[in-house]
């Protein structure tokens, strides 16, 4: 797994958000995953770092869902993934 990647799970918002926020001053863009219900805690950690910590200095590049089969018997789970990078200094 790339060091810009941030999977989302069980942990407080607020670590997931710092995590992000170090990546995103140390390469430039990050990436943020969860599947399941941790899509919502993403799309927060997202917003928190984009409009709380850093804002007007980031962009949301993109955002990409889809569906994993996942366990037996086989199930289907959605996924995110949510592209943030920081506007270019003028």
């Amino acid at each position: 797994m790339p060091r810009d990647v941030i999977l989302v799970g069980k942990k407080p918002i607020m670590s997931y958000a710092m995590a992000a926020l170090m990546q995103l001053t140390e390469s430039g863009e990050i990436t943020i995953k969860a599947r399941g219900r941790a899509i919502s805690a993403a799309v927060d950690v997202a917003e928190v770092v984009s409009k709380r910590f850093l804002s007007g200095s980031t962009v949301v590049k993109s955002v990409t869902i889809g569906t994993e089969v996942l366990g037996e018997p086989a199930r289907n789970v959605s996924t995110i993934e949510i592209k943030v990078s920081s506007k270019p200094k003028k």
